[in-house]
């Protein structure tokens, strides 16, 4: 029987309180997991820069406009494809531990067929890549590169259940954005310019895919024995319907945008709405670190039926989320102006988009979080909730985006964004709450006491120049949080997040095993 919500909220103090051995092996199995996603959120960081200087500058807003176009459609076809595998393939292998490999060779079959059938849809229908038609060869045949895309997320999805995170740092940290970053680069002085940015995307994805099938086959082997079988495959895209349809459901509200946009206003404003976009991305991809480990360890508790600790990691990982988050925002809302600038002059006008876009992160993070507890205590009703955010979306984004000129498109196409995340977080985390019994907010009063007197030095920052506000400004704002935040408000098990030498209780952590059967659970 679940415990009263109201009966288990707890105080700053309560939450940070030192945890029990078993306790803290998981904590750090989550805070080695963060911290080594953490470098690949720092790499990726430094690898976005260098390319969207490289479009903005050499091939400009109109032509970034249709490359965002374009890669959203192939990458939403790609999602699809993945058929929530992405978080559904931990349950398979739990089901399946003595044939991890044949599992796995069935997710990685299931993801191919179903991305095949997409780019199929595509080459056949090429107007829904390119609306205004595509004038080069290569664009008729841009979306074979679904079926890599697909496969490397399901690889590295397996990867990550024997808490493999540094095969998808290297994939999509490191690999990914600087094959992406140079090939735009040396392809802007060439014969092929006017589709650089389109074949270095390829590029950059067929080296992703490798970066991730490789490591993949030497863990988990090829399967011995093993055949495709219809039936078990059927059974395992059927089993991971809800979560496809919720993967599509956030992924398409991130790109739902775009899609109007391009349909209402012209291919430079989707341009400088796309580098606010990337740029306020950012602190979202912080969240997304957290989540290869995140999985399977609420997948032991859920199992085993501690809702209390699953609840507790919870709110631990939110508010690590949130003190990260709400510092990267401040500091990169404060210096938006400037930082667009480095772009191109055209890219200066997006800042209140970006301010909008950064704001969506904040709301968005809380509804993310508990959205990989949901997806194995509430797979149904957590759909339902992320349908009706892409529904609420929709109809404000139809009203909002036609109202004004073109960048005033932008911005109501950012506010709409900014409403269904605020309702979909609100609704997620209440939820979760109710299915646990247990508080899972991660906000604590701390993070306001850190983010005023960081805002504060944001406001005199702005009074200096660009070159300075993008130096030492940045800096200063980052530094004010941190030292508050790290001063009253990490304690006890806040800190393991930057602690270093606990490998003896992350191997205990990567030790407890996984309880199949969690897809069984109620609702």
């Amino acid at each position: 029987m679940l415990a009263d919500p109201a009966a288990s909220s707890r105080s700053d103090a309560a939450e940070t309180a030192a945890p029990s051995r078993g306790d803290a092996a998981e904590t750090a199995a989550l805070a080695k997991g963060g911290r080594t996603s953490f470098l690949g959120y720092v790499l990726r960081l430094a690898a976005r820069f260098p390319f969207l200087f490289i479009a903005g500058r050499l091939y400009g807003a109109e032509a970034l406009g249709h490359f965002a176009y374009a890669t959203m459609v192939v990458e939403l076809a790609a999602m699809l494809a993945t058929l929530g595998l992405k978080r559904g393939l931990a349950e398979e292998l739990a089901r399946r531990p003595d044939d991890e490999a044949g599992a796995l060779g069935d997710a990685l079959l299931l993801a191919l067929l179903a991305s095949l059938a997409g780019a199929g849809l595509l080459l056949a229908v090429p107007q829904l890549l390119f609306p205004a038609g595509g004038g080069q060869a290569l664009d008729h045949w841009f979306a074979l590169i679904i079926p890599f895309i697909a496969l490397a997320d399901v690889a590295l999805a397996g990867l990550a259940y024997h808490h493999d995170v540094g095969a998808q740092v290297r994939a999509r940290a490191i690999i990914e954005p600087w094959v992406l970053s140079i090939a735009a680069l040396a392809l802007a002085f060439t014969a092929w310019r006017a589709d650089g940015m389109l074949i270095a995307y390829l590029l950059s994805m067929l080296a992703a895919c490798a970066a991730a099938l490789v490591p993949a086959l030497r863990r988990f082997g090829w399967p011995r024995g093993w055949r495709p079988a219809p039936a078990r495959l059927w059974a395992l895209a059927r089993a991971n319907g809800p979560l496809a349809g919720a993967d599509v459901a956030e992924w398409g509200a991130r790109r739902l945008d775009i899609f109007i946009l391009g349909r209402f206003a012209p291919a430079e404003v989707v341009g400088v709405y796309y580098v606010a976009q990337q740029i306020a991305s950012l602190p979202q991809r912080l969240k997304s670190s957290f989540d290869p480990i995140l999985g399977p360890v609420l997948a032991r508790n859920l199992a085993a039926g501690n809702l209390a600790k699953a609840a507790a990691h919870v709110r631990q990982i939110s508010f690590w989320v949130a003190s990260v988050q709400l510092a990267v925002v401040l500091a990169l809302g404060m210096t938006g102006q400037a930082g667009l600038g480095l772009f191109g002059p055209a890219f200066a006008s997006g800042v209140l988009v970006l301010v909008m876009l950064l704001t969506v992160e904040l709301f968005a993070a809380q509804a993310a979080v508990a959205e990989g507890a949901l997806v194995y205590v509430a797979r149904g009703p957590n759909l339902v909730w992320s349908l009706i955010g892409l529904g609420v979306q929709l109809g404000l984004s139809l009203w909002l985006v036609p109202l004004a000129g073109p960048l005033g498109g932008a911005v109501g196409a950012a506010l709409a964004l900014a409403l269904a995340a605020l309702l979909q977080s609100v609704a997620k985390s209440r939820l979760l709450a109710a299915r646990l019994g247990h508080q899972v907010s991660g906000w604590r009063f701390s993070l306001i006491v850190a983010g005023v007197p960081a805002f504060g030095i944001g406001l005199l920052v702005l009074r200096t120049p660009e070159p300075i506000q993008l130096s030492i400004g940045l800096v200063a704002i980052l530094g004010t949080f941190g030292f508050i935040i790290w001063r009253f408000g990490f304690k006890g098990a806040d800190r393991l997040l930057f602690a270093r030498g606990l490998k003896k209780i992350e191997a205990e952590a990567a030790a407890i095993p996984i309880a199949p059967g969690l897809g069984d659970q109620p609702g």
